[in-house]
Protein backbone atom coordinates (compact mmCIF):
# COMPACT_ATOMS: atom_id res chain seq x y z
CA UNK A 1 0.00 0.00 0.00
CA UNK A 2 1.38 3.41 -0.95
CA UNK A 3 2.11 6.14 1.57
CA UNK A 4 -0.71 8.29 0.17
CA UNK A 5 -3.15 5.38 0.54
CA UNK A 6 -2.03 4.85 4.13
CA UNK A 7 -2.46 8.55 4.89
CA UNK A 8 -5.89 8.55 3.28
CA UNK A 9 -6.91 5.51 5.35
CA UNK A 10 -5.59 7.15 8.56
CA UNK A 11 -7.57 10.30 7.75
CA UNK A 12 -10.75 8.25 7.26
CA UNK A 13 -10.23 6.48 10.57
CA UNK A 14 -9.70 9.84 12.24
CA UNK A 15 -12.89 11.22 10.68
CA UNK A 16 -14.79 8.14 11.79
CA UNK A 17 -13.56 8.45 15.35
CA UNK A 18 -14.35 12.17 15.37
CA UNK A 19 -17.84 11.45 14.07
CA UNK A 20 -18.36 8.79 16.72
CA UNK A 21 -17.24 11.22 19.41
CA UNK A 22 -19.86 13.67 18.22
CA UNK A 23 -22.60 11.07 18.73
CA UNK A 24 -21.57 10.36 22.31
CA UNK A 25 -23.67 13.35 23.36
CA UNK A 26 -27.41 12.67 23.52
CA UNK A 27 -29.49 13.91 20.61
CA UNK A 28 -32.65 15.47 22.02
CA UNK A 29 -34.66 15.12 18.80
CA UNK A 30 -34.25 11.33 18.81
CA UNK A 31 -35.37 8.86 21.45
CA UNK A 32 -32.40 6.49 21.17
CA UNK A 33 -32.09 4.14 24.16
CA UNK A 34 -28.44 3.21 24.90
CA UNK A 35 -29.56 0.55 27.41
CA UNK A 36 -31.89 -1.34 25.06
CA UNK A 37 -30.82 -4.79 23.87
CA UNK A 38 -33.39 -4.73 21.06
CA UNK A 39 -32.23 -5.37 17.52
CA UNK A 40 -34.57 -2.62 16.31
CA UNK A 41 -33.96 1.07 16.99
CA UNK A 42 -37.28 2.26 18.43
CA UNK A 43 -38.42 5.35 20.27
CA UNK A 44 -40.32 5.20 23.57
CA UNK A 45 -43.57 4.58 21.64
CA UNK A 46 -42.05 1.68 19.64
CA UNK A 47 -41.89 3.82 16.47
CA UNK A 48 -39.05 3.02 14.09
CA UNK A 49 -37.25 5.45 11.77
CA UNK A 50 -38.26 8.33 14.06
CA UNK A 51 -41.63 8.22 12.34
CA UNK A 52 -40.36 8.56 8.77
CA UNK A 53 -42.14 6.67 5.99
CA UNK A 54 -40.13 3.54 5.07
CA UNK A 55 -41.80 3.29 1.66
CA UNK A 56 -41.11 6.91 0.65
CA UNK A 57 -37.37 6.20 0.65
CA UNK A 58 -37.93 3.70 -2.15
CA UNK A 59 -40.72 5.43 -4.08
CA UNK A 60 -39.65 9.08 -3.72
CA UNK A 61 -35.94 8.65 -2.88
CA UNK A 62 -36.32 11.03 0.03
CA UNK A 63 -37.02 11.08 3.74
CA UNK A 64 -40.66 11.94 4.39
CA UNK A 65 -42.22 12.13 7.84
CA UNK A 66 -45.09 9.66 8.23
CA UNK A 67 -48.34 10.28 10.08
CA UNK A 68 -49.87 8.50 13.04
CA UNK A 69 -53.04 8.00 10.95
CA UNK A 70 -51.29 5.44 8.71
CA UNK A 71 -49.35 2.78 10.58
CA UNK A 72 -48.31 -0.85 10.36
CA UNK A 73 -46.55 -3.05 12.87
CA UNK A 74 -43.71 -5.36 11.86
CA UNK A 75 -41.36 -7.27 14.19
CA UNK A 76 -42.60 -5.21 17.13
CA UNK A 77 -41.92 -1.88 15.43
CA UNK A 78 -44.56 0.66 14.49
CA UNK A 79 -43.99 2.16 11.06
CA UNK A 80 -45.66 5.41 10.06
CA UNK A 81 -46.60 6.35 6.50
CA UNK A 82 -47.79 9.39 4.56
CA UNK A 83 -50.70 7.50 3.02
CA UNK A 84 -52.74 4.34 3.14
CA UNK A 85 -51.20 3.38 -0.20
CA UNK A 86 -47.67 3.46 1.27
CA UNK A 87 -48.86 1.51 4.30
CA UNK A 88 -50.36 -1.13 2.03
CA UNK A 89 -47.17 -1.40 -0.04
CA UNK A 90 -45.23 -1.97 3.17
CA UNK A 91 -47.68 -4.60 4.42
CA UNK A 92 -47.38 -6.49 1.13
CA UNK A 93 -43.57 -6.77 1.42
CA UNK A 94 -42.11 -5.43 4.70
CA UNK A 95 -38.66 -6.94 4.04
CA UNK A 96 -38.30 -4.70 0.99
CA UNK A 97 -38.79 -1.54 3.05
CA UNK A 98 -37.42 -2.23 6.54
CA UNK A 99 -34.10 -0.53 7.28
CA UNK A 100 -30.84 -2.46 7.49
CA UNK A 101 -29.60 -3.23 11.00
CA UNK A 102 -32.94 -2.35 12.57
CA UNK A 103 -32.48 1.33 11.76
CA UNK A 104 -29.16 1.67 13.57
CA UNK A 105 -26.29 3.54 11.88
CA UNK A 106 -24.71 1.38 9.17
CA UNK A 107 -21.21 2.77 9.79
CA UNK A 108 -21.65 2.19 13.52
CA UNK A 109 -22.48 -1.46 12.87
CA UNK A 110 -19.41 -1.74 10.63
CA UNK A 111 -17.41 -0.52 13.65
CA UNK A 112 -19.23 -2.88 16.07
CA UNK A 113 -21.40 -0.10 17.55
CA UNK A 114 -25.15 0.47 17.72
CA UNK A 115 -25.65 4.17 17.09
CA UNK A 116 -28.87 6.00 16.39
CA UNK A 117 -29.71 6.29 12.72
CA UNK A 118 -30.73 9.71 11.44
CA UNK A 119 -33.63 9.10 9.03
CA UNK A 120 -32.58 12.05 6.88
CA UNK A 121 -29.07 10.65 6.36
CA UNK A 122 -29.82 7.61 4.25
CA UNK A 123 -28.66 5.70 1.22
CA UNK A 124 -30.42 3.06 -0.81
CA UNK A 125 -27.99 0.36 -1.88
CA UNK A 126 -29.33 -2.46 -4.02
CA UNK A 127 -32.82 -1.57 -2.81
CA UNK A 128 -31.93 -1.70 0.90
CA UNK A 129 -32.23 1.30 3.24
CA UNK A 130 -29.12 2.23 5.25
CA UNK A 131 -29.02 5.07 7.79
CA UNK A 132 -26.10 6.94 9.31
CA UNK A 133 -25.86 8.84 12.58
CA UNK A 134 -24.54 12.15 11.19
CA UNK A 135 -23.19 13.70 7.99
CA UNK A 136 -19.51 13.20 8.91
CA UNK A 137 -20.05 9.51 9.58
CA UNK A 138 -22.08 9.16 6.39
CA UNK A 139 -19.21 10.69 4.41
CA UNK A 140 -16.80 8.08 5.80
CA UNK A 141 -19.31 5.26 5.22
CA UNK A 142 -19.80 6.44 1.63
CA UNK A 143 -16.05 6.18 1.00
CA UNK A 144 -16.31 2.38 0.90
CA UNK A 145 -19.95 1.35 0.92
CA UNK A 146 -19.40 -2.26 -0.20
CA UNK A 147 -16.58 -2.77 2.31
CA UNK A 148 -18.52 -1.16 5.14
CA UNK A 149 -21.63 -3.21 4.38
CA UNK A 150 -19.50 -6.37 4.38
CA UNK A 151 -18.06 -5.45 7.80
CA UNK A 152 -21.52 -4.60 9.14
CA UNK A 153 -22.96 -7.88 7.85
CA UNK A 154 -20.22 -9.74 9.72
CA UNK A 155 -20.67 -7.71 12.92
CA UNK A 156 -24.47 -7.51 13.09
CA UNK A 157 -25.17 -11.07 14.30
CA UNK A 158 -22.73 -10.54 17.17
CA UNK A 159 -23.96 -7.12 18.32
CA UNK A 160 -27.67 -6.98 17.48
CA UNK A 161 -28.80 -8.31 20.89
CA UNK A 162 -26.39 -6.14 22.87
CA UNK A 163 -27.10 -2.75 24.41
CA UNK A 164 -25.32 0.16 22.69
CA UNK A 165 -23.75 1.18 26.00
CA UNK A 166 -22.12 -2.26 26.28
CA UNK A 167 -20.35 -2.04 22.92
CA UNK A 168 -16.99 -0.46 23.60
Amino acid sequence: MSVSALLRRAALVGLTLAGLAIVAAPMPSHAFDPASTAAINLDKDAVILHGYDAVAYQTQNKAVKGMADYTATHKGATYRFVSAANRDLFKANPAKYEPAYGGFCAMGVALEKKLDGDPELFRLVDGKLYLNVNADVQKVWSGDIPGNIAKAETNWPEIKAKAPKDLN
